[in-house]
């Protein structure tokens, strides 16, 4: 009388099983999925994507994410251009890097390249040869090196100062 539970009743027909969609997995966020480039893999020509990606092998040509993080990995060797938002090289790169965000050469990464972006840092133990710019999006400023010399009548009588030899 007080059990809720339902029993069969012989009337009652058996339960079929229908099919039912599982529900989906939500789906990965680009900045969530990851590809590798192992160690054994060698790649001739441009790279493109819309994902993160680690280089453990070999990539000759360009290499750009514009929108996505790469990671030249210890065994990754890399002879290309190089353009992501952010970039991590553990292991040796011959080309310019461009990194819209970020650019780090860990202790054991070796660059022959430019680097370009607001962000850059050489850890200590870093190998690197070339220039860096992070100033990008403006055009140098005169230094004072290279200023135009100050008009006579601005001196106000006042001398140079002289080298002390």
């Amino acid at each position: 009388m007080f059990d809720k539970r339902k029993e069969p009743e012989a009337h009652d027909e058996p339960e079929t099983s229908t099919w039912q969609e599982s529900p989906r997995p939500e789906p990965i966020t680009r900045t969530q999925a990851t590809s590798v480039i192992g160690s054994s893999i060698t790649v001739k020509g441009d790279v493109t994507g819309d994902e993160n990606l680690i280089i453990e092998g070999h990539v000759d040509g360009v290499v750009q994410l514009p929108a996505n993080d790469l990671t030249v990995g210890t065994s990754g060797s890399v002879t290309a251009n190089l353009t992501a938002k952010t970039i991590r090289i553990d292991g040796k790169v011959d080309g310019n890097i461009e990194g819209t965000e970020l650019v780090t050469v860990s202790r054991t990464g070796k660059v022959k390249g430019d680097i370009t972006a607001p962000r850059v840092t050489l850890e200590d133990g870093a190998q690197f040869k070339g220039s860096i710019d992070m100033d990008p999006g403006s055009r140098p400023a005169l230094s004072a090196a290279k200023a135009p010399p100050k008009d006579a009548s601005d001196d106000k009588g006042t001398e140079p100062a002289k080298a002390i030899a």
